[in-house]
């Protein structure tokens, strides 16, 4: 399984042609304790930069951003009842979607842990 982060602070975790997207553990550290997630549907298609997830907290609202093409194949329902599970586990337990890839060379251009940690350091 691979993991690569976007400069907007996504996670991908990619399985095959099955991807999962949450927030980084950073981008949760910088909005505070969410409030509310709102998922996207399943089936929805979406592509590379689409707003796909509204998650809000004590501070903000915000898009959350598709990383590549693809199509929603499962969301996370306990996020929605329980958005503190983002800030909780926001690499794990805390994840928003799944999606089936429409492009597998779009991962190209994403970062890898290092190149992430180095971004944001």
């Amino acid at each position: 399984m691979t993991v690569l982060f976007t400069q907007d602070h996504e996670w991908i975790r990619v399985d095959g042609d099955i991807a999962t997207v949450g927030i980084t553990n950073h981008a949760q550290e910088q909005l505070g304790d969410l409030v509310f997630v709102e998922l996207p549907e399943v089936g929805r298609k979406v592509a590379k930069g689409d707003a796909a997830v509204v998650v809000e907290s004590v501070k903000a609202a915000s898009d959350v951003y598709a990383p590549v093409d693809g199509e929603i194949t499962a969301v996370n329902d306990a996020v929605a009842g329980e958005p503190a599970l983002v800030n909780s586990g926001a690499e794990g337990d805390g994840w928003l979607w799944k999606m089936k890839l429409a492009d597998p060379s779009q991962l190209d251009g994403l970062m890898d842990a290092k190149a992430y940690a180095s971004m944001i350091a």
